[in-house]
């Protein structure tokens, strides 16, 4: 389907902001304390909640000693399944067509259904009193057995197919036959770990009524989705549910959607009659929210010995919960990612006593794509091939799966300017070969390693009101979310050139149900989505005012109206003419001109608008082709000859991800993704024991810190993509972080010679 937007010449957009570097809007905001999230927000007369979480992993409760909680000064209530069972009604897993990042209730009976679950709710006069109090609650439980990870007697595996109806495991061919025949194969299982968010911003919420209407200030990814889910569990018509959620200091998946403890801090206020703001502590956020799962893919290629690829197999096994029908699934990218006639895949999820996982920065790609490019790897060195000359031989226009072409393929393009950037000339093809002995603390052996980076474009609908005042003065709005990528930026810095305004003169409001809805952000969705929106409503805006100029009565009447600009603060002609944008303005209404733009994507549907409004996910990609970014990522490894430790001294990342509208911003949130890269390689790990999560805080869960970031490079790639949507527009929040762990795996490997199939490479995995 066409969409009337203008393209750059008609809005002045080559000359203006967008694709040159401009610094935040809200980074003074932040860096100086004045920017509020939304625990910050002051609630008069606000009371203060602390969770107690169960200490078993799976049974029931048999009661509680309260007498000493609510002895504690400035206790008001605690709040348990006896409480509350019953008046919160369930709602279904948002990637399920519900609302919820988990469909289990906490307070909802006494069941125990995993090791840190929500088993009361304290309020209290401060935070203070209120955690006291909590730790006070004596819980007496009936334990039950469980199975909490892969291998465990009672854990359950089903296939994706059975537990998603919509999922079909990509293939073609008869990829076995093909692997019994294959000049040269490789075999072996790859494994990542557990791994949690961490965001510096807390899963924080505070609940007020007025009436039937309740408000929430909560960090949320969707707050359509939490609007409309919390009007569901209480029996309100979403319209009474208002969600604000300001600047979210972190999510990169978390903070999904609709949360377990929001209803019951909702019941908590209305019961209290006063606000209740509750702010858990890290340790609980490891519960509470959800998590990256632990993931096993068995990876079995064949090829020829020119190095081309004649069979794929990808059979992938990751945790989910009991109760939600979640996973992750990714061999629609590794299935489709080179040449091959013949790939069979097999997704398959182990349900375990643990909380729901879910998205958690490019959620299957890290995993998925850590197994793919490290057995590809593998092959090169079986073949004696370089592993970027293996790729290239197999790089491909269209999907071997579905036929379909890609709307532009820069892979190679990625590889051969990171190449050349990164000195890939000099590795020695020798594994272990390269050493550095001129260190001061020792002989290092040096590694070279590579990857591919890929990530689907994602695309949603969207609805945005722009406002035109006669003074130049531009309001956008939408209900969707800076999360921190820039989005406010973006959405200044396009409306400045879409209307030919400063870019001072805007202001952009986001993050509340009270403004035109808009869906999830995630999925590298929120850029492809709003500015695709917001250049249809810039182009409505200029149509009438253009119409109103050039009618007969117009002080431009009889001028083509294709060559009428909104530039400079005025709505000029080619030839320097024209009338000020105030008197353009003044023609419609002397106050101003507002618009309210609804975009669909071009494989969307009416459908997609009515999912957003009702809250739910609509996300849309393909199309008759595949639109993907690329990129390729570069590792230099130091691995100490004695002593296994390794470092990272330099990260390079070549991408192509369409048009890029902030090279500035782009350039971090690469850089920022090869960083967590990095600590997906060779750091973080949730441990698992007996059903707990034991190192549940930033003391034990390792993160990369500025003394192991590296030296990092980033390259931008031209990929003018005319197909992918009518701005060109991919995405890349999430593509930075993709095959960073596979690359430096891989430069290990030709350091020592040793191969690394389980994440993350410790010291003490090195010999």
């Amino acid at each position: 389907m066409d969409h009337p937007i203008a393209d750059p010449a008609k809005t002045g957009a080559e000359e203006g902001l967008l694709g040159r570097s401009q610094v935040r809007v809200d980074g003074p905001a932040k860096v100086t304390g004045r920017a509020r999230f939304s625990s910050d927000v002051p609630l008069k007369g606000c009371g203060h909640a602390a969770l107690v979480t169960s200490t078993i992993v799976r049974g029931r409760i048999r009661g509680f000693d309260l007498s000493a909680a609510m002895a504690t000064p400035g206790c008001l209530r605690v709040f348990t399944h006896r409480d509350l069972a019953g008046r919160i009604a369930p709602v279904k897993h948002l990637m399920a067509g519900g609302y919820a990042n988990s469909a289990h209730l906490p307070l909802g009976s006494d069941e125990v259904a995993y090791a840190g679950q929500i088993v009361a709710l304290v309020v209290a006069e401060t935070q203070e009193a209120a955690t006291a109090a909590a730790a006070r609650v004596r819980v007496a439980y009936a334990e039950a057995p469980f199975a909490a990870t892969f291998d465990e007697a009672g854990a359950e595996t089903v296939r994706l197919a059975d537990l998603k109806p919509e999922h079909a495991d990509p293939g073609r061919g008869d990829a076995d036959a093909a692997l019994a025949r294959a000049e040269v194969r490789i075999a072996a299982r790859y494994e990542t770990p557990t791994q949690h968010h961490n965001p510096m911003e807390l899963f924080t919420t505070a609940c007020f009524w007025e009436g039937r209407r309740l408000t929430v200030h909560e960090p949320s990814r969707y707050v359509g989705a939490l609007q409309h889910g919390l009007a569901a569990q209480l029996g309100l018509a979403p319209e009474d549910v208002r969600v604000i959620s300001g600047p979210i200091g972190g999510h990169f998946g978390s903070k999904l959607a609709l949360s377990q403890y929001t209803a019951l801090v909702a019941l908590a206020a209305r019961d209290l009659g006063r606000p209740v703001s509750l702010v858990p502590t890290r340790r609980q956020g490891f519960t509470i929210a959800n998590h990256r799962p632990e993931t096993r893919h068995d990876i079995r290629l064949g090829a020829d010995r020119g190095g081309r690829l004649t069979a794929l197999v990808h059979e992938a096994t990751m945790t989910t919960s009991r109760f939600d029908a979640f996973a992750m699934e990714g061999t629609d990218v590794t299935a489709s990612l080179y040449a091959c006639p013949d790939i069979r895949t097999d997704e398959r999820a182990v349900r375990v006593d643990r909380n729901t996982p879910g998205p958690m920065r490019a959620p299957p790609e890290v995993p998925y794509l850590f197994a793919l490019e490290s057995a590809v790897d593998e092959m090169a060195w079986t073949l004696g091939l370089d592993p970027i000359e293996l790729r290239r031989r197999n790089d491909t226009p269209t999907d071997p799966v579905s036929g379909k072409p890609f709307s532009s393929r820069p892979l190679m393009a990625c590889f051969d300017a990171g190449a050349a950037a990164f000195g890939w000339a000099r590795r020695d093809p020798r594994p272990g070969a390269m050493r550095d002995d001129r260190l001061p603390d020792g002989p290092w052996r040096v590694g070279l390693g590579c990857a591919t980076s890929v990530r689907p474009v994602k695309i949603a609908a969207a609805t945005m009101r722009v406002a035109l005042a006669a003074d130049g003065r531009v309001a956008v709005e939408t209900a969707h979310h800076e999360i921190g990528n820039g989005i406010t930026t973006l959405l200044a810095m396009a409306a400045a050139d879409g209307l030919g305004v400063p870019m001072a003169a805007v202001t952009v409001r986001l993050g509340d149900t009270a403004l035109p809805p808009a869906g999830i952000s995630g999925g590298s969705s929120t850029t492809t989505s709003l500015l695709n929106t917001l250049a249809l409503a810039c182009e409505q805006i200029r149509a009438r005012l253009v119409a109103a100029c050039t009618a007969a009565d117009g002080p431009l009447a009889g001028a083509d109206p294709a060559r009428l600009r909104l530039v400079g603060g005025r709505l000029a002609q080619a030839d320097g003419g024209g009338v000020p944008l105030g008197e353009a303005v003044a023609r419609l209404d002397s106050a101003g001109i507002e618009t309210l733009a609804e975009f669909v994507p071009e494989d969307g549907s009416a459908k997609s608008l009515e999912a957003l409004r009702a809250g739910h996910i609509n996300l849309a990609s393909g199309g008759d082709h595949l639109s993907w970014a690329f990129g390729a990522q570069f590792a230099e490894v130091r691995v100490h000859a004695e002593t296994g430790e390794i470092r990272v001294p330099r990260l390079l990342g070549a991408f192509a991800a369409g048009r890029i509208l902030n090279p500035l911003t782009a350039r971090s949130q690469l850089a920022g993704g090869m960083i967590w890269g990095l600590g997906s390689a060779l750091l973080e790990e949730t441990v698992l024991d007996r059903g707990h999560y034991r190192n549940a805080d930033l003391a034990e869960y390792l993160v990369a810190t500025a003394a192991d970031t590296p030296e990092i490079e980033v390259l931008f790639v031209p990929d003018p993509d005319a197909k992918v949507n009518p701005l060109g527009l991919k995405g890349l929040g999430e593509l930075g972080i993709i095959g960073v762990n596979a690359a430096i795996a891989n430069a290990v490997y030709h350091a020592t010679g040793q191969r690394h199939r389980r994440l993350p490479i410790r010291i003490e995995s090195v010999a």
